[in-house]
């Protein structure tokens, strides 16, 4: 059973993740046409939707497939690994919030962020993955 598990819990970090790399991209694009209201009001609507419908359901369930496995294998919780891994995890959850945050204020018009802040922002959740998995595989003993 834990491995189905596992496996259900690695589908929707695949999923999560595919929303992470995406939601800042469709920001970029739409600080760029913010002046024209039909592509303004497409990129809104599909920044909404991934966020919605893909990144806050994959999110959850990720983190429900992630605490089964810690309930199954409570020995993980000693780990120093696994710590550095669930910080990262703690990062991609506040990323996401703020692409909320984002989200919501470029809906009512308020492009707080340049176009250049939203690519370098794109590149965080790389960085986090590279990161997490590298502590997931190889288990350093820190």
């Amino acid at each position: 059973m834990y491995l189905w598990i596992k496996a259900f819990h690695l589908i929707f970090v695949v999923a999560w993740f595919a929303g992470l790399f995406y939601i800042f991209r469709l920001f970029v694009y739409h600080v760029k046409f913010q002046t024209e209201p039909k592509l303004a009001a497409a990129y809104e609507l599909m920044e909404r939707k991934l966020l919605y419908i893909i990144m806050h359901p994959a999110m959850l369930l990720t983190i429900v497939f992630g605490v089964w496995l810690i309930f199954l294998n409570p020995a993980l919780l000693k780990q120093a690994w696994f710590h550095s891994k669930l910080s990262g995890v703690l990062v991609l959850i506040a990323y996401q919030i703020f692409a909320g945050v984002v989200r919501r204020k470029f809906s009512q018009g308020n492009f707080f962020l340049s176009e250049r802040a939203c690519r370098i922002i794109n590149e965080v959740p790389t960085l986090l993955l590279i990161g997490i998995v590298i502590f997931a595989v190889t288990k350093p003993q820190l």
